[in-house]
């Protein structure tokens, strides 16, 4: 028997965490504890958001774009925060190693974005 989180609690924290961190901002390698390392050179954070959560995992419900971004660079990671600027940091990710260009838009498609814990079993 696997441990882990109650499908019922797993869905309402994640529904909760979701809710209260919903601005993305991408990063070249790890962001740190917190979440302030590593920033890509795009500096704008984007609004996520989501559909509900199920079965311990949330996906964002509508593509995520960067348009024109800054400058040339990988983005590998990224974090989430309270607000589209200066705001708290609540968690961070991986992104899939994606090499952009100086004015390329970046985009994150329905469902590239998910958030999970794992549940019992």
């Amino acid at each position: 028997m696997a441990e882990g989180w109650g499908s019922t609690a797993a869905n309402s924290a994640l529904d909760t965490l979701v809710a209260a961190y919903p601005w993305m901002k991408l990063h070249t390698g790890a962001p740190g504890s917190a979440g302030t390392t590593n920033a890509a050179t795009e500096t704008t954070r984007k609004q996520v958001t989501w559909a509900a959560s199920s079965g311990g995992s949330v996906a964002n419900n509508a593509q995520v774009q960067w348009t024109n971004v800054a400058g040339s660079e990988t983005y590998s990671k990224c974090s989430f925060w309270t607000a589209s600027s200066a705001g708290t940091f609540g968690f961070s990710g991986s992104v899939t190693s994606n090499p952009v260009t100086a004015g390329d838009t970046f985009t994150i498609a329905v469902s590239g974005i998910t958030v999970s814990v794992t549940l019992a079993s």
